[in-house]
């Protein structure tokens, strides 16, 4: 936090289209933003470097009709029955978890298996993010 200095950066999103988890695309798109806006301040000589340590990215999961769904569509979302938003950096460490049994409890397998189906579903997202800041490096 030292390299930004004494600076400010909002980062609001707007998802303009979705299908659901409109939650996970913002923050996703709010990693490619604030390195997009970390990228001018190198480019202006206000900072020296981007001071960011990973990239960050977020995805939906769940079970939907009993089988683990990545990236769950508004009817998907609205009938699943369990519903989970994985927030990850790029290199795979996590940093929120919200999960929610809709109809019955599930098990530490299912969670496990959610966590994975996650974890591949980022990999993508984070390749993407890579492609489009790759602009700026």
């Amino acid at each position: 936090m030292r390299a930004l200095g004494e600076r400010t950066i909002w980062i609001d999103c707007d998802v303009i289209q979705a299908d659901g988890g409109t939650r996970c695309a913002s923050v996703s798109g709010a990693y490619v933003a604030l390195y997009l806006a970390l990228s001018s301040l190198v480019d202006e000589d206000y900072i020296t470097e981007i001071p960011l340590k990973d990239s960050l990215a977020a995805v939906s999961v769940g079970v939907w009709e009993g089988e683990p769904i990545l990236d769950l569509d508004y009817a998907e979302d609205s009938t699943a029955e369990v519903d989970m938003n994985v927030v990850m950096t790029g290199t795979g460490n996590l940093v929120e978890l919200q999960a929610t049994a809709e109809k019955n409890t599930f098990s530490r397998e299912t969670l496990d298996r959610l966590l994975d189906l996650a974890a591949s579903g980022i990999e993508e997202i984070t390749v993407e993010q890579l492609r489009a800041t790759a602009l700026r490096q």
